[in-house]
């Protein structure tokens, strides 16, 4: 059983950049991949990133390549979401979730946080 907490979220203007944060309870963190999910008012859920349990290999959506960055640190139970030259379209609730193994898909993943908001205002 993994619980997922994000923080970090908040209200900046376009160009400008977020961390956005999602710590971990539990022992086994280090055994799941991580993933970062977002979903806009009124569209679906969308794939923004993954990284797998090490560390040492990242994906990303089209949509943020470039732009954003996964990292985790273990020791401290805690993976990151760095979102730079945030643009008025990356307006969403920003979700973590865990798995056994990256996958670019939300049903491949058990585990979810509650969600934190981000606005980028034009």
């Amino acid at each position: 059983q993994v619980q997922l907490v994000e923080s970090g979220g908040g209200l900046v203007q376009a160009g400008g950049s977020l961390r956005l944060s999602c710590a971990a309870s539990g022992r086994t963190f280090s055994s799941y991949a991580m993933g970062w999910f977002r979903q806009a008012s009124g569209k679906e859920r969308e794939f923004v990133g993954a990284i797998n349990w090490s560390g040492d290999t990242t994906v990303y959506g089209d949509s943020v390549k470039g732009r954003f960055t996964i990292s985790r640190d273990n020791a401290k139970n805690t993976v990151y979401l760095q979102m730079n030259s945030l643009k008025p379209e990356d307006t969403a609730a920003y979700y973590c979730a865990a798995a056994g193994r990256m996958g670019w898909g939300g049903h491949e993943y058990n585990y979810w946080g509650q969600g934190t908001q981000v606005t980028v205002s034009s």
